[in-house]
């Protein structure tokens, strides 16, 4: 391991070796997708310069947009206080971020009041 990746040491992965990981448009700071990492998808991320996830369903390494060409360019990755989840600053490749073809995987609302609260959805 070299000294420019010993962080990922001090990361608190949970029992599956995940971590949680948001990806966020470094111009305007839209929170477009929340994703899974573990160590292998750290280390193909910062060799690359482009998100790699985990997919839980897959069981398998996932190259963000390798097949719908919707790439993630990261420009940015951060860590938290509590070194439990990774921020990362994207530049999104293509219009959507989402499975959905959204660009945001954030357009379900809650509509909050006082007495009760209630779903939409919008988007983007």
């Amino acid at each position: 391991m070299n000294q420019n990746t010993l962080w990922i040491e001090q990361l608190k992965l949970n029992e599956q070796g995940l971590i949680p990981a948001i990806a966020q448009d470094y111009q305007d700071s839209a929170v477009l997708m929340m994703a899974w990492m573990n160590r292998e998808s750290i280390q193909r991320t910062l060799e690359t310069g482009e998100a790699y996830y985990w997919s839980r369903s897959r069981a398998e390494l996932w190259h963000k947009g390798a097949t719908s060409g919707h790439i993630q360019k990261v420009k940015q990755l951060l860590y938290d206080c509590d070194a439990d989840t990774l921020l990362l600053k994207i530049e999104q490749m293509g219009d959507a971020a989402c499975h959905t073809g959204a660009r945001s995987c954030f357009f379900n609302t809650v509509q909050l009041s006082f007495s009760h609260a209630s779903m939409s959805q919008h988007r983007f």
